[in-house]
Parts: structure tokens; sequence; C-alpha cells
């Protein structure tokens, strides 16, 4: 079912007889396989509004990525929280959707600086599963009472509602900017001089470790942008903050570069070729030094990808078994797995009795035939 408005959509999920699979583009197989007929949203496609003074734009959630980031970079704005895109680490194709972005919470680099995607939401429009539509938001950030049903939907995966339209504030894209490479740290120094950088007053909107960059060397990178005069001096103060750890430090300002550079990250194309299973594990950054570490000792051919300061850690390990078994505070999502694998451990990492029953009630709420995406969360 490929729905082209929203009274369409209500009524095809009005009318289902049984489960549906909720798809936008179909470039992020993630999650349990969901069993029932396809609903797609990509013929909700199109910018209904875009305000560029006031930076807000309104667009069908069917509405590709790409398309939305082009008609931004015609008025120098942009997706402030740099949404990643999932095809290279998940081998799909297609094209990602304004909707999926919002629907995934989709965040990259950035989001050490401006928050998650659901920090740019400002409005949605949905169908629940009873077939009813729903709003909430609009083109301005202000809060109403009962649900905010705009944070709701973001990392929902389509499971409370079928996103038909969304809004989101947008951002100028700055005068410049330049990245301080900092070469052959570990791990763990890496870790520390992101913390010193992050803890300055020097306003980073990018800070990763790759222990094994594209020339096979650790490479630890910090992105700063704005005016030139403002970069260029924060620049040699992050040269000058960081340079008792020892490093050989450079200060990269090439444009194309700088742009394929933290698409490299955003991506986590480091992961791309390598065979296995892929982890996205949330922790606090001094303690994904010692994560990985442990990790390494039964499989030292992890490849291993640091981002926000080490706050998010990409694993991709040949060895399929669940790494929550490992003793760490913190969150882990299998982003890639095989078909057993997905089977018998869970995709999302497992929610507290007490969320998990916060979590049942909005279900039963929003979707009490259990027909949108069912089991595709656990």
């Amino acid at each position: 079912m490929t729905p082209e408005n929203e009274a369409a959509l209500a009524e095809c999920i009005k009318s289902a007889q049984g489960p549906l699979k909720v798809m936008g583009g179909g470039t992020r197989d993630i999650g349990a396989q969901v069993e029932g007929e396809v609903l797609s949203t990509r013929a909700l496609s199109g910018v209904t509004l875009y305000e560029p003074g006031a930076l807000t734009l309104v667009a069908g959630a069917g509405t590709p990525l790409a398309e939305i980031e082009a008609v931004l970079a015609a008025e120098g704005q942009r997706l402030a929280f740099e949404p990643m895109d999932h095809r290279g680490v998940l081998g799909t194709t297609g094209e990602p959707t304004i909707g999926g972005v919002v629907a995934a919470n989709v965040s990259g680099p950035r989001r050490i600086q401006v928050g998650a995607c659901r920090d740019s939401a400002l409005g949605v429009r949905f169908v629940d599963g009873q077939g009813r539509v729903l709003k909430n938001g609009g083109r301005v950030m202000k809060n109403v009472t009962g649900y905010d049903l705009v944070k709701l939907m973001s990392g929902s995966w389509g499971t409370l509602g079928v996103l038909s339209e969304v809004s989101l504030k947008v951002q100028a894209i700055p005068e410049t900017a330049a990245c301080v490479l900092l070469n052959g740290l570990s791990d763990a120094d890496a870790v520390k001089a992101m913390s010193m950088a992050l803890g300055s007053p020097y306003d980073l909107t990018g800070a990763a470790h790759a222990p094994s960059g594209v020339d096979g060397h650790p490479v630890t990178m910090l992105r700063i942008e704005g005016l030139e005069e403002s970069v260029s001096y924060r620049a040699d103060k992050l040269v000058e903050l960081l340079a008792p750890l020892g490093a050989e430090i450079l200060v990269e300002r090439d444009a194309d570069r700088l742009k394929a550079g933290w698409a490299w990250v955003r991506d986590a194309a480091l992961l791309h070729e390598v065979e296995g299973a892929i982890w996205r594990i949330s922790v606090k950054p001094s303690d994904a030094p010692a994560l990985v570490a442990q990790l390494r000792e039964t499989s030292p051919e992890v490849t291993v990808l640091y981002d926000w300061g080490g706050g998010l850690v990409w694993i991709a390990t040949p060895i399929m078994r669940d790494l929550r078994a490992m003793p760490f505070k913190g969150h882990a999502t299998l982003i890639r797995g095989s078909g057993t694998m997905k089977g018998t451990v869970p995709v999302f990492h497992p929610e507290p009795a007490p969320l998990a029953k916060i979590t049942q009630g909005l279900r039963a709420k929003f979707d009490p035939r259990s027909i949108l995406n069912p089991g595709l969360m656990g």
C-alpha cells in the first residue's frame, strides 16, 4: 500500500485486517523482522512550507532526505543534527526519507552541540493505529499540555503511528570550519583529549576518534565551525590546550576534505566493509576505552569508531554474540546481525520494568490492535 495523501493513509490503517510493516525509503532495516503488509509513505512527499528567515521547514514524511538537503543548501542552510545515512553499514538501497529520520531519531556527530533530531522537530502529523489523524506542535518551539507527541514520535520507529508530515527547525551553514587532528593517540588518551576539548570554551561541533583511520593509524578529530576569525582563534587555542598530550597535531581547513571526513564519521564508513555484527553503544565517555579493551581481549579483530566525544561507540565484531553480557553501564543497539542472531538477541536495549510498563501503556493507547510494526522493538 502506498497512500498518496494523509486521508488515504488513515483509511489504509483504519481498514487494515492485520499487521502493517511501515516503511519510508527502506534504508534502515533495523529491529526484529515484521511480518505484515507493507505500508509505504514514499508518496507523501514534498516540501510544503519553507521559511528561510524563520529557519523553519515543513515536509511530507516520504520526502527524500537528499531533496530536503538540496532545498536548504540553496538558501545556505542545513539540518543541524546531521542525520546519518545507514545504507553503508546495513548494505541497503533506496533513498532515506525525512519521516524515517524522525521516526528513528537519527542524529550525527553534531549532536554534541545541537542535540538529537527530536530537538530540532517542531511538529508532527501522523495517523495512529486506529486510523485517527493526530497532530502536535507547529512551526515554533512551544509545548502544549498532554503528550509531547513530537518527542514521543521521534524514535518510536513507526510503532505508535505513521508520520505523514514533519516540521523542523533548520540552521544556517557557518562561514567556515576547521578540524584539529591529533595523530597516534591511544583510545584512553583520545577520550581524554576529546573531553578536554569539549570541556573548553571553544565550542566544538564534532569530536571523534578512530583507532585505525583511513591510513590505518589512530586519528582524533575535533571540529569547530563559525566565523573565519573565530574558527582560527579557537583552532589555535585547541592546539595550545592539547599540546601537552604529546601527539602530532594538524589543523585541516580544506572544505572538501572536511566534508568528506565528517561524512566518514557520520556514516560510520570505517565499518562498511567489515563482516559480522555491528553494535551501537552509548556509554559514559570515560568508560568507553575500558569497554573496548575488554572486548579486544577475546576479540582482538574488532573494528571500533568513537563519536560524541566517546559517548557513542560503534563496534563491528565477527563474533555473533550479545555484547550486553559484558559488564558496562550504558545502552546497546544491535544495528546489524545475522537473521539467527536477530531472532535470539534483542535488537533494542531491554527497558527497565517501570519504563517497559509505560511503553506498553503508550502502545495500547495509540495502537490498541498492535498492527503498526508489531514486534519491531521487542
